[in-house]
């Protein structure tokens, strides 16, 4: 997933707080909040090793942002089409054939933390 424009977040998307630094604002969290999502504790054997690497690219990428307390907006790989996502749903193709993808991952991985 690569990004052609960065967007600049000015709060934290986990926390609220406000950002400082330009790689805090880039990724969208601070730093402890980003070390919480890498290390949270989510269970990843319904999933393949290349969607569990997507839905840690696009937490990274802060390509997946709160929209309430358990859905997300989750943005393509290609950057051009956005979908909803929770835990267990998710409005992307893959979802919407009732398979697991890494938009849901990604939000399971966000709420553990």
């Amino acid at each position: 997933m690569q990004n052609t424009t960065t967007h600049q977040h000015t709060n934290c998307l986990r926390c609220g707080r406000t950002l400082r630094t330009a790689k805090s604002q880039a990724l969208g969290y601070g730093a402890k909040c980003a070390a919480k999502v890498r290390h949270a504790a989510v269970d990843t054997t319904d999933y393949k090793a290349h969607q569990v690497a997507s839905a840690q690219e696009l937490i990274e990428d802060g390509a997946i942002i709160p929209l309430r307390s358990s859905i997300f907006i989750a943005v393509s790989t290609d950057g051009t089409e956005t979908y909803k996502t929770a835990p267990t749903a998710c409005t992307c193709p893959a979802g919407l054939k009732g398979t697991r993808c890494y938009h849901q991952l990604a939000a399971r991985m966000l709420l553990a933390a």
